[in-house]
């Protein structure tokens, strides 16, 4: 399954129904400090409005829920790496994306085996605070050398005239957050999103 390369990440259902319409064909549900209990019929939701609209869900780090809701894309971050139990995330047959930031994390996630790589954050992010200021394209290029043909995934101050220079550079998938969420019109923003990677 080849995925689409516009990757919005939302932090509801209510996103969901909102962009899915406009033809995202590719999300990530990452809903944090939320129970499981509370989570399921969330990700049960999410998961039928991407299958309505042909959409590709990926569910960031809850992977029991993934795996009991017939999802079938994951993503794990480094911190969930350490607690998550991949036999098994690989038993059920889900497909894996892995958060990296530096060759450490990079070696980390490719003895596992994924089926996507992120490098983050290309540019800077007010996302959330971390270690890592900005990659660069030049790192980006660096990572698809050293992953071949998984798909290389760039998140981090993603905006629809960086798209270009990141696929330019070697990405074969831009991911955005905040660009979409805190826009005045998010729905214009992510027409032009779709129209800037389609």
């Amino acid at each position: 399954m080849s995925l689409d390369r516009f990757y919005p990440i939302f932090d509801s259902v209510d996103w969901l129904e909102r962009m899915l319409p406009l033809g995202v064909k590719l999300v990530q549900l990452r809903i944090k400090d939320v129970g499981e209990t509370e989570l399921r019929p969330i990700v049960a939701q999410a998961q039928a409005l991407c299958r309505r609209h042909g959409a590709v869900l990926v569910v960031n780090d809850h992977w029991r829920v993934a795996i009991d809701s017939g999802c079938d894309w994951l993503h794990l971050g480094q911190e969930d790496l350490d607690i998550a139990d991949l036999p098994a995330i690989r038993r059920a047959g889900l497909k894996l994306g892995i958060s990296t930031h530096d060759h450490a994390e990079l070696d980390r996630a490719l003895a596992l085996s994924p089926d996507y790589v992120a490098l983050g954050p290309v540019w800077p992010t007010i996302l959330k605070q971390m270690k890592w200021h900005q990659q660069g394209l030049e790192r980006v290029t660096e990572w698809k050398r050293l992953i071949g043909d998984l798909p290389l995934v760039a998140i981090g101050g993603l905006r629809p005239e960086r798209a270009a220079p990141a696929f330019e550079a070697g990405a074969d998938i831009v991911s955005v957050v905040t660009d979409i969420t805190l826009n005045d019109t998010p729905e214009d923003r992510v027409r032009h999103w779709i129209e800037a990677t389609r």
